[in-house]
């Protein structure tokens, strides 16, 4: 193919947009996915062939490159510590929005909000986007409370409502109101949690694979408590997820492998 002649011959200065052009072209050729397509593979030599590359870890292009390859992941809150504890795109309002929407789906809300909270501190680009995404979020939280307050009117979720700033005194009115049921969009099967997210295509998922690498960040679910930024324990973290299509498994390359 042409794509793979370029990389493997290239010898300009930026080859994050080979990259890009390549994985852009796949997604054009095959948007259906699947092992025709193979993007899970694109994505996972793309990361490996760029890692470690600090000038890129600021750039829009790059964090795209590893948020696409996230879809792509069995446990993707796990991709997005690494990066987070990498210091890859965390200018950048993409990354707080994607992490804290997959904990929100989960129903991690306190999480999620800590999350923007950083993302907007750090005055992560484009900020109006974060702040627009964050008031989308909040606003969700506070119909979720409210459903919540109505179920339970003795309280327990009122630590929701710090969250729901905007509408606490509203939904402190309406408090004990009802008998529904809110429940976090998520499935279990067996002891694996499995996200249900209407704006995510059914994609063959990855399964964590951990060679030898750096140590790297992840929340401790059980350290937040109040409205401080998120947590992090350091654990031991050999490299990013590897993806392992359904149809055509995937085996792991080594990491200091540049093409």
């Amino acid at each position: 193919r042409e794509f793979e002649a370029e990389i493997r011959f290239y010898s300009g200065d930026d080859p994050l947009d080979v990259w890009e052009r390549y994985i852009r072209w796949t997604e054009q050729a095959f948007p259906g996915g699947g092992k025709d397509g193979n993007l899970a593979a694109v994505l996972e030599r793309a990361v490996q062939a760029l890692h470690g590359q600090q000038r890129y870890y600021k750039d829009p292009r790059y964090l795209n490159l590893w948020l696409k390859f996230g879809d792509y992941c069995n446990e993707p809150l796990d991709l997005y510590s690494y990066l987070h504890s990498q210091e890859i795109g965390t200018t950048l309002a993409p990354l707080y929005i994607t992490w804290a929407e997959a904990l929100e789906a989960r129903g991690s809300f306190r999480k999620a909000d800590l999350l923007f909270q950083e993302g907007l501190q750090r005055k992560a680009e484009p900020l109006d986007k974060l702040q627009a995404h964050h008031k989308q979020f909040q606003a969700r939280v506070s119909r979720q409370t409210l459903l919540a307050l109505e179920d339970s009117p003795d309280g327990d979720n009122m630590g929701l409502l710090e969250i729901a700033e905007p509408q606490r005194s509203s939904l402190a009115d309406l408090k004990g109101r009802g008998k529904k049921k809110v429940r976090a969009p998520i499935s279990r099967v067996g002891d694996a949690v499995k996200v249900m997210n209407p704006n995510r295509s059914s994609q063959p998922q990855a399964s964590l694979q951990l060679p030898n690498a750096p140590s790297f960040a992840v929340f401790d679910e059980n350290s937040v408590s109040g409205p401080e930024i998120p947590t992090l324990t350091a654990q031991s973290w050999p490299a990013p997820p590897v993806p392992r299509a359904k149809e055509n498994e995937l085996s792991a390359g080594p990491w200091n492998s540049g093409r």
